[in-house]
């Protein structure tokens, strides 16, 4: 404490809270103790006793039979009309306050009371200041309490900064992942599926806002564009807009499994508010159709795109890892590389078959394909098989060796205009072949004006007898395109 009595002394010079003690021993003898009064002052100690209705001879006595009374307080009650008496054993947290308005008597040996008496005035409970490095102990203990307190609040603080900082990180980098359509997520999606998911403003840009159409057809409308990499595309808008992203990823699935140098490459997609885009592989030469309206092809060429073009359906039928059927095989779907080399594509309408069901047929809700190259069984509504595609392609062939579409009546060109009126290519062509089968003079009939003497007719006769062999009526009785190719090569070479 920072107060003292006279003949009272600091516990410890070092530690002023420890308190003061006496420097005198109190004897039991009650005739050699005596009490000096304090004004306004009091002690918080231990009362050994409490008692009412005391006067103060009698508190003294009281005090003075106890070896281990140190004083007491005497106050008034007002409530009552009488004093108390409360001796104390200790004294502690002395203190001088005129809101005390009962005096304490400090007990002493008789022979200090009269040095008390002469120096009332100098009586207070202000002890001396011993050592003066004394705070600097106590507030060094206070600082290494409140370091480690300091330390542990700091490094929760840090703990909890560094994990908040980690939280924001890993949401930016997913928003960032989200947003980067054309590196991180499309990445994923372009490594598993071969596929790259373009915007709509991208394919936009590259097209001239779809200036230029290099074809159309059922499915959409085909337009050249120029991507980001230099790379020339075709990119084809699709009519159904309401066809979703998974939907699509789905159909796109089954091209993704497909990998043939006689099928169509497909590079990235578009699905973004209405609009449906695929983009795939420029072809220099457009389509079959094309050419063969224009007239640019000659038989060598066409022999070899009837080849090619089996080669990619056997592909489609028998290799890879899923069966698919095509469906709308034409001359608008087989397009024509800078070598002229043919790339069946637009798998819009295929269907994938599973290998467990034995790839015997398939089941369709809908009619699928174009009319004239549509096999019997759509119209029968028997199973449905890949021998659909190998009937399409029959009359593709037909198409090329006569250079008259199936839905044509005679053809341009064509000496025999009348003839072909209201019956189909296939049943012309037969005609033409059975009125004449012993020479080769029907195959000068049929075939294309610009080829007439400039051809094999014994390799055209062979061409000829395989696509009618893919168009009979009877699927059974259609070869498989694995079974073409055979035919067309074994006498290709001979």
């Amino acid at each position: 404490m920072n107060s003292y009595l006279r003949r009272y002394k600091a516990k410890n010079p070092t530690d002023w809270s420890l308190g003061c003690e006496p420097e005198f021993n109190l004897s039991c003898n009650a005739a050699e103790s005596g009490f000096i009064k304090l004004p306004n002052v009091e002690f918080y100690g231990y009362d050994i006793s409490t008692n009412d209705n005391y006067t103060l001879k009698r508190c003294e006595e009281v005090c003075l039979q106890n070896c281990n009374c140190s004083g007491f307080i005497f106050p008034y009650r007002s409530e009552s009309g009488f004093y108390s008496c409360y001796p104390k054993s200790r004294l502690l947290n002395g203190s001088r306050s005129p809101a005390f308005g009962a005096p304490f008597y400090v007990r002493l040996p008789k022979a200090s009371l009269t040095s008390y008496e002469n120096q009332k005035q100098e009586i207070g409970l202000h002890c001396p200041q011993i050592a003066a490095n004394l705070l600097l102990d106590r507030a060094y203990m206070k600082t290494k309490e409140n370091g480690t307190l300091q330390f542990m609040v700091c490094f929760a603080f840090a703990f909890g900064g560094v994990e908040i900082i980690c939280i924001c990180f890993v949401w930016w980098w997913l928003y960032k992942t989200q947003q980067s359509s054309s590196e991180n997520a499309q990445g994923c999606l372009q490594v598993v599926s071969r596929f790259r998911k373009f915007n709509y403003d991208e394919l936009k840009k590259a097209t001239g806002k779809f200036r230029e159409e290099i074809g159309r057809g059922g499915g959409g409308v085909v337009y050249k564009g120029i991507l980001s990499d230099r790379r020339v595309a075709a990119i084809k808008r699709l009519n159904d807009a309401n066809q979703g992203e998974a939907e699509l990823l789905a159909e796109l699935s089954t091209i993704g499994r497909v990998n043939h140098m006689n099928l169509i490459e497909i590079w990235g997609y578009c699905v973004e508010r209405n609009h449906r885009l695929l983009v795939y592989e420029y072809m220099e030469h457009g389509s079959l159709a094309e050419n063969l309206i224009s007239g640019t092809l000659d038989w060598e060429k066409r022999f070899d795109i009837a080849v090619g073009s089996a080669k990619g359906l056997a592909y489609l039928h028998e290799e890879c890892l899923e069966w698919v059927l095509h469906c709308d095989v034409k001359p608008q779907n087989i397009l024509l590389d800078s070598n002229f080399q043919p790339k069946v594509a637009d798998f819009g309408l295929s269907k994938l078959v599973n290998r467990r069901g034995g790839g015997k047929s398939s089941s369709f809700s809908t009619v699928r394909g174009t009319r004239g190259y549509m096999a019997p069984e759509w119209i029968s509504n028997l199973p449905i098989t890949s021998k659909v595609d190998v009937y399409s392609y029959g009359v593709v062939v037909l198409e090329m060796v006569t250079g008259k579409s199936p839905m044509t009546t005679g053809g341009q060109g064509s000496r025999n205009k009348g003839e072909m009126e209201h019956r189909g290519l296939v049943k012309w062509v037969r005609e033409k072949m059975n009125g004449n089968g012993e020479n080769e003079l029907w195959l000068e009939e049929i075939i294309d004006p610009i080829m007439k003497g400039k051809c094999d007719l014994r390799k055209m006769g062979i061409l000829v007898q395989v696509a009618l062999e893919c168009v009979e009526e009877d699927k059974n009785a259609r070869p498989t395109m694995s079974q073409v190719i055979e035919r067309l090569l074994h006498h290709e070479k001979g």
